[in-house]
């Protein structure tokens, strides 16, 4: 009885620590993986890093652009408002704002403002009396090119970070594609083709696309939120415009 109860036992502790005990697989090692790619997935893969890194660059070094611009605009209009005497403008205090206009560099509407004033002396010259109700649509089509030109800075390198997202998977899953081929190509003639064979050679081929989609994901997610940014800061760009323009109508046009 005693060793029948002993045998029991010993069965019963085997069936609960087998599962326990059993062999486990190979821990992840993505630089192993890496490593022991092909030569075609290795060639992707430097690829689609050499992209990661150049957007890393660009999110970096536009994200400190956009900043400092939206910052800058701020500071500017609050300083043009704060310039205004009363409910009255003078060309004095317009120069007066020009002279400090490179306390605001960076900004595009200090950029918008520095052509419409600019475009506004070379008419006050030309014209002893001043500008014409014509001559402001030569102000409005300058702060137009400088509203254009700050536009066009400010969305330098955002297409390489479209294009990095849209095809960096797809980059990734060619990658893949060739290293799940050449893993067949490999096995083409062996015996001893099972899974322990197959799954490596198919883990290595899927890390192109592991990081394709780490380089396409930040640079989406960047893109995003520097084009929101940008219409923003155009849309004050194109409100100050309109505001600079009425002002120069009021005030200098209709005192003639």
């Amino acid at each position: 009885m005693r060793e029948t109860l002993q045998a029991w036992l010993v069965t019963a502790a085997g069936r609960a620590v087998g599962p326990a005990a059993a062999p486990q697989g190979d821990s992840f090692d993505l630089w192993g993986l890496v490593m022991k790619s092909s030569a075609e997935v290795k060639a992707v893969l430097f690829l689609l890093v050499a992209m990661a890194v150049v957007c890393w660059f660009v999110i970096g070094a536009k994200g400190v652009r956009i900043w400092r611009a939206t910052r800058t605009s701020r500071g500017f209009l609050d300083r043009f408002w704060r310039q205004q005497d009363g409910p009255h403008w003078d060309a004095k205090r317009l120069e007066g704002l020009y002279g400090e206009v490179d306390r605001f560099a960076g900004s595009p509407l200090a950029a918008v403002f520095k052509a419409g004033y600019l475009e506004l002396a070379k008419l006050g010259e030309v014209a002893a009396s001043g500008p014409s109700h014509a001559d402001v649509d030569n102000v409005e089509r300058a702060m137009r090119r400088a509203r254009d030109s700050e536009l066009t800075g400010l969305e330098t390198m955002l297409p390489f970070l479209a294009t990095t997202g849209s095809t960096a998977p797809f980059i990734g899953l060619f990658g893949t594609v060739l290293g799940i081929i050449r893993t067949f190509m490999d096995l083409h003639g062996r015996k001893d083709a099972s899974l322990d064979v197959v799954l490596p050679g198919i883990a290595e081929a899927l890390v192109a696309t592991a990081i394709g989609l780490l380089a396409a994901i930040p640079a989406v997610m960047a893109y995003n939120f520097f084009l929101r940014r940008i219409r923003v800061l155009e849309a004050e760009m194109d409100a100050f415009g309109t505001d600079y323009a009425n002002i120069v109508r009021r005030y200098f046009v209709a005192r003639r």
